[in-house]
C-alpha cells in the first residue's frame, strides 16, 4: 500500500525527477528479525513515511530492497522495486535502480532517514536546478555531531565530505554534517555511480564518494541545510525512540495549530494518520493507534486507547475507554469508563457508560446500555452480530447472545441472558426464577464455621 500526505506541495518546474529509496538494510543494530525499513514510527513503517513525502515531490519512485524482503516490496507497491542481491554499499544499491532513472534529476534517499519533509525535498530539487549546480546534498547541524561525516565547504560550495574516522581535529570541529542524500542529473549520476571504487576497509561502494567525483569533474556542489529532526538517521532502538519523540512533538504541534486542545500534550501519542478536527478536546494519557478520525466537538477523556475507529461530533469517550477497529461512535454518543467497542456502530445519542463490551453490534440512536452488558459475538468458530434498535433500554449485567435482534423501544431486564429476538416495545426477561430457602443461609454459615474450628 502506498501512503501519501494530505497536503500537496507546490510543483517544481516541469523537468522530471526520480527518487531512489534505499531500503535493503537488515536492521542488525536494531536486533530485530524485521528489516530496518519496517520498524515503526507513529504507527507507520519508516519506509512508508519516506514514500509519503517523496511521492508529493518526485514524478517517479523506485525502492531498492534486499533478498527475501517480500513485506518491504508489498509496502512499496505500486512503486517498482529492485533487489540488491549483494549488500556492497550504498552506491552499489543506488546503481541497481539505474534502469528507472529516466530523464531529468535523480535523488537517492534512505528508508532509515524517513522524516525528511516534502518541503525539504523540494528545496533539494530547487538547489540542484539552480544555475551551474551539478550536485546538491542535504546537511544538518546536530546538537551532538558525534561520528557524522563532516561537510567541508567554502563560500557555500562543498569541497568534500570527510568521514569522522579520517577527519583531522580541525575538520571534526566543523558542525555541518552530511545526511547522505544526494541529487544530480540522471545521466551524470549514473556515470559517477559506476566510477565509485570500493578501495576501503569494508570493500564497499559508498555513495558519499560521488561528492569527490563531482568536485574532481569541476562540478559545483551545494549543501541544503535542514533540521536535525528531519535528517537524523535511525540505526538503533535508541535512535528510533529519539525519532519517535521528535515526530510526536511535530504531530502534537500540528494538531494544536489546527484547533485541537491537548490538555497535556507530552502525554498524548498520535499516529501519522490521526485526524483530529478543530475543537476536539484530548485529556492526558490518550493513545491513538492507526486509522482514527475524531470529529469536531468530541472529547477524548484520560487513559483511553483508540484504533481504527471514527468518533462523530460532540461524542464523549472515556475515561479508560477502548475503541477497537471498526468502532463508529455517533454524534453526541457516550462511551464511558472501562467500555470496549469493536466493529460496532453506536447510534447518535446512545450511551454505554460503564464496564461493557460491545462487539460486532449495531446500537440504535438514544439507546442506553447498562453497566456490565456483554454482546456475546463469538461461538468459538464464527462471529455473529447483535442488532439493537433505537430508544432501547438494556438493563445492567445483560448478556446478549448473538445472533440476536432487539426491537425499537424494547426493554431488557437487568441480569437477563437474551438468546432470542425481542420484538419492538417488548419487555424481555431472561433470568431464572428466584428461590429463597428460609434459615438455610444461617445454617450454611454455622456449618462452615464449625468445620473450620474443628480443622
Amino acid at each position: 500500500m502506498a501512503y501519501r500526505n494530505s497536503i500537496m506541495t507546490s510543483p517544481l518546474p516541469s523537468r522530471p525527477a526520480t527518487a531512489v529509496l534505499l531500503a535493503a538494510g537488515l536492521g542488525t543494530r536494531m536486533k530485530s528479525s524485521r528489516p530496518k525499513a519496517m520498524q515503526r514510527l507513529a504507527g507507520r513503517p519508516m519506509l512508508a513515511h519516506l514514500i509519503a513525502n517523496a511521492a508529493d515531490v518526485f514524478d517517479r519512485l523506485v525502492v531498492v530492497i534486499g533478498p527475501e524482503m517480500e513485506d518491504v516490496a508489498e509496502l512499496a507497491a505500486p512503486y517498482p522495486v529492485v533487489v540488491q542481491h549483494e549488500r556492497l554499499g550504498t552506491a552499489h544499491a543506488a546503481l541497481q535502480a539505474e534502469a528507472y532513472f529516466g530523464e531529468g534529476d535523480v535523488a537517492v534517499l534512505y528508508a532509515d532517514n524517513p522524516l525528511i519533509s516534502a518541503e525539504t525535498l523540494n528545496r533539494l530539487l530547487e538547489e540542484r536546478r539552480s544555475p551551474d549546480v551539478g550536485l546538491a546534498l542535504l546537511a544538518m547541524r546536530p546538537k551532538e555531531p558525534g561520528r557524522y561525516g563532516r561537510v567541508v565547504a567554502q563560500d557555500g560550495n562543498v569541497d568534500r565530505i570527510v568521514e569522522w574516522a579520517d577527519a583531522t581535529s580541525e575538520e571534526r570541529a566543523i558542525d555541518l554534517c552530511n545526511a547522505g542524500v544526494l541529487c544530480a542529473d540522471a545521466d551524470t549520476f549514473r556515470t559517477w555511480l559506476k566510477a565509485v571504487k570500493n578501495e576501503n576497509a569494508k570493500g564497499e561502494y559508498y555513495l558519499t564518494d560521488v561528492v569527490d567525483l563531482a568536485v574532481a569533474d569541476g562540478v559545483r556542489v551545494r549543501a541544503v541545510e535542514a533540521a536535525e529532526d528531519e535528517l537524523r538517521g535511525i540505526n538503533s532502538r535508541v535512535e528510533l525512540a529519539e525519532a519517535e519523540a521528535a515526530l510526536q512533538n511535530r504531530l502534537r504541534t500540528k494538531a494544536m495549530e489546527n484547533g485541537v486542545t491537548l490538555v497535556a500534550p507530552e502525554t498524548v501519542f498520535l499516529c501519522a494518520d490521526t485526524e483530529l478536527e478543530p475543537d476536539v478536546l484530548v485529556e492526558p494519557h490518550v493513545v491513538f493507534g492507526p486509522g482514527v478520525t475524531v470529529r469536531s466537538g468530541a472529547e477524548i477523556r484520560a487513559f483511553s486507547h483508540l484504533e481504527g475507529c471514527e468518533v462523530q461530533a460532540n461524542a464523549l469517550i472515556g475515561p479508560y475507554a477502548r475503541l477497537r477497529p471498526g468502532a463508529d461512535i455517533g454524534v453526541g454518543a457516550h462511551i464511558g469508563n472501562f467500555v470496549e467497542v469493536k466493529n460496532t456502530t453506536v447510534g447518535d445519542g446512545a450511551k454505554a457508560n460503564h464496564l461493557t463490551y460491545l462487539g460486532d453490534a449495531d446500537i440504535g440512536a438514544r439507546t442506553n446500555v447498562g453497566a456490565g452488558t456483554i454482546t456475546c459475538n463469538y461461538d468459538g468458530f464464527f462471529k455473529h452480530r447483535t442488532l439493537i434498535g433505537d430508544n432501547v433500554f438494556v438493563g445492567s449485567n445483560a448478556i446478549l447472545v448473538a445472533p440476536v435482534s432487539i426491537g425499537t423501544n424494547a426493554m431488557i431486564a437487568a441480569g437477563s441472558t437474551i438468546t432470542k429476538d425481542v420484538p419492538e416495545n417488548a419487555l424481555a426477561f431472561g433470568r431464572s426464577r428466584q428461590v429463597s430457602k428460609p434459615e438455610l443461609g444461617r445454617h450454611f454459615k454455622e456449618t462452615l464455621k464449625a468445620r473450620k474450628e474443628n480443622g
